[in-house]
């Protein structure tokens, strides 16, 4: 139990660290978006929009195998 507890407040250490990196990361993209033409700034909106679609198609996808899986387990339960 102890040593659960040592690794989750590491953990949470570790990511109360990086986490001023990330921001500046932010405040830095779009100080570069904003100095970019208005097409340079559409084409990085649609770039951005096309890298987040895999991600979001997996997780919906799974999500939705999740639920029909456990819709499917408690069906046969029922008939149990």
């Amino acid at each position: 139990m102890k040593t659960a507890r040592a690794f989750s407040l590491a953990l949470l250490a570790l990511a109360l660290w990086t986490s001023p990196a990330f921001a500046q990361g932010c405040a830095m993209c779009r100080a570069n978006a904003r100095a970019t033409p208005k097409e340079g700034q559409k084409a990085i909106n649609r770039a951005i929009f096309l890298m987040m679609l895999p991600p979001v198609g997996a997780v919906t996808l799974g999500t939705g195998l999740i639920v029909r899986y456990a819709r499917r387990r408690d069906e046969e339960k029922e008939k149990d």
